[in-house]
């Protein structure tokens, strides 16, 4: 099958968009200017029609082994062939790197030769707009020129060896070479966005490749150096850290959900979506997560993008569930019936359809958020607390509507108890920020509804029978999204109705429980129609909520806590072989969903730091 596993993949980027760069050296996923932006090469979705940009020896023996540089985002793939070694360094230049604009998309690809003599093929096809433009290609002084019809970024690859042109698709022409070198020798291509004040031209970068190269290993490591966390998982805290940061948009401070759209949650079916947009949702667990690890810079310019989208609220209630990465609000979705897909797993889409949905929860994950920066961060002004206000008196009014769900059902609204959860959640933060900093508020009536929501769920979201709390009022199913109560200190993680919870939790999926070999599912799908066919793997926040639900326990419990570090260590085995996850994880133990997930390491990072305080670690802040 022509198709990589994604797992086999690992991601470059420069802060506005990323490239994925697979074990075997192609980069087959390249949307430029922007994450959101239209893609370049998209072979991951439509092999023959999506485009790439390979380099790899013409022997098939050669082996492939692909790692980062030490304490960065460059990354290294070590071919070893019959008569040599090789490594090709692939790394996208961040800031001014190079002394080009920052505004430029570069991708630097450097191949040396170490041992003996080997012979590459490098080719590359893009394929502009989701593979619907055509596009030219003109030989320049020093590689190549392609332009599009109708999209507005051109890109120059430039090279040390001669390219010639190849035949391609109905859309345009390819370039490609084969090329040997001997032990010391190297070569570059430079694929490179063309600026519009610039004529057709292809060039390298200016001054020696080595120099930018240890340029861009400085930033990173500079960068990850203001990393606090010191405990047991320092190398894995470290990539996710890392993995995080290259899912930010440095124009704004917004963190996308996965810089791809429509990898499948399972092979064949339906559940393929375009993650390459900002959720609300996420704030709070942005915020924590960077927190935690010394990382305020990045949580203030999150946290100064949230503030932009408070105040410019409008439409049928106060936030959106998702939005641009730029702030904006319409994501309409769009099928590209044209490609196949994924390993044949259509639709692929573009956009998002969900943005408009009413998921009560984001409220509480918002002010969580709000709340946590106040406090380890920096001030929140009066100006946000008018919009806290605003969205607390809006929740107090609507708390009680059925939504959608965190998990986006299909089948209809619901009384989803996670919803009601945050909803508590949202008015406790708004409380004790009010509190702290003395803000106007009309806290009775907020006590109130606080209170009033906390035994609404009480009431009909614990089902005695079942002995857990449930998804929705009135059901019987379980639903992962509940581990969250003694995160956020709804429930006192020993006590009693939780402790059930996790017991029912910690079934297997026949026994109407969630967990399989330590992974855990959002809901059980034998119970549960949630409107879309098929099946769907484990889902990799669940498993990490779980591990932070099972330490909380582990503080009074030695036995939950043991339970816990085997549970968060087996799930550290599930990282592809650069430490990166996807969504989800398949039966194979494959990786599903769209990849990297920054949800994925964000709940990572949070429950590496719990529980290595609960094992005795440095002792660190109880946000």
């Amino acid at each position: 099958m022509p198709y990589e596993p994604i797992e086999n993949y690992a991601m470059i980027g420069d802060l506005h968009t990323i490239a994925l760069v697979s074990a075997a050296g192609s980069v087959d996923w390249f949307c430029a200017p922007y994450f959101d932006s239209p893609s370049v090469f998209a072979r991951i979705l439509d092999h023959d029609k999506g485009g790439h940009f390979s380099i790899k020896p013409t022997d098939e023996a050669a082996a492939c082994k692909q790692f980062y540089w030490p304490e960065t985002n460059v990354l290294v793939t070590r071919f070893l062939a019959p008569d040599g070694a090789a490594e090709m360094a692939d790394f996208m230049p961040v800031g001014h790197a190079g002394g080009e604009p920052r505004k430029r998309r570069r991708i630097i690809r450097r191949v040396r030769v170490e041992r003996g003599s080997v012979t590459f093929r490098a080719d590359c096809l893009p394929a502009f707009d989701f593979a619907r433009a055509s596009h030219e290609v003109h030989e320049v002084d020093g590689g190549v020129v392609f332009r599009a019809d109708g999209v507005p970024c051109a890109f120059g690859l430039a090279s040390t060896v001669p390219l010639s042109i190849t035949p391609g698709t109905d859309l345009g022409d390819g370039v490609g070479c084969t090329f040997t070198l001997d032990e010391g020798e190297s070569a570059v291509f430079a694929f490179r966005e063309l600026l519009p004040e610039e004529e057709d031209c292809a060039c390298l970068p200016e001054g020696p490749t080595e120099d930018l190269f240890r340029e861009t290993v400085r930033y990173w490591r500079d960068w990850i150096s203001h990393c606090t966390y010191t405990g047991r998982w320092r190398e894995t805290v470290h990539r996710s850290a890392l993995a995080l940061k290259l899912l930010t948009f440095e124009p704004t401070g917004a963190i996308v959900a996965a810089p791809t759209c429509s990898l499948p949650e399972e092979i064949g079916g339906e559940r393929n979506w375009d993650y390459r947009y900002t959720w609300i949702r996420d704030a709070a667990f942005t915020v924590y997560a960077f927190l935690r690890i010394g990382f305020k810079q990045e949580a203030g310019a999150f946290m100064e993008f949230l503030a932009n989208l408070c105040s410019e609220t409008e439409g049928e209630w106060p936030l959106q569930i998702m939005y641009g990465i730029d702030g904006r609000k319409h994501l309409a979705e769009e099928e590209l019936s044209h490609l196949e897909g994924y390993r044949g797993t259509g639709p692929v889409r573009m956009g998002n359809g969900a943005y408009d949905q009413l998921q009560l929860d984001i409220y509480g994950e918002l002010l969580d958020a709000i709340y946590i920066f106040n406090k380890w961060g920096a001030p929140i002004s009066y100006d946000l607390w008018l919009s806290v206000r605003r969205f607390v008196e809006w929740v107090c009014e609507n708390w009680d509507q059925p939504d959608e769900g965190v998990w986006e059902i299909r089948t209809g609204r619901r009384h989803f108890v996670y919803s009601k959860v945050m909803c508590w959640v949202a008015i406790d933060r708004a409380l004790r920020l009010a509190e702290k900093r003395s803000f106007p508020h009309d806290r009775m009536r907020w006590l109130r509804v606080r209170d009033s929501i906390y035994e609404d769920i009480m009431a009909k979201g614990w089902n005695a029978e079942r002995g857990s709390f449930v998804q929705s009022y009135g059901s019987d199913i379980l639903d992962a999204a509940n581990l969250i109560m003694p995160l956020v200190f709804f429930m006192a993680p020993t006590d009693p109705r939780m402790l059930s919870t996790l017991r029912e939790t910690l079934k297997a999926p026949k026994e109407g429980g969630l967990v399989s070999d330590s992974l855990v599912y959002r809901y059980n799908r034998g119970e549960f129609h949630d409107g879309l066919e098929g099946e769907e793997g484990t889902f990799n926040i669940c498993t990490f909520w779980l591990v932070e639900a099972l330490t909380r326990a582990g503080r009074f419990d030695p036995g939950c806590l043991e339970d816990s570090r085997i549970m968060f260590e087996r799930m550290l085995g599930f990282a592809n072989h650069v430490g990166l996850y996807g969504e989800e994880i398949g039966p194979s133990g494959e990786a599903l969903g769209n990849f990297p997930q920054a949800f994925t390491h964000l709940s990572l990072i949070s429950a590496a730091v719990n529980l290595d305080r609960a094992l005795g670690g440095e002792p660190s802040r109880p946000v």
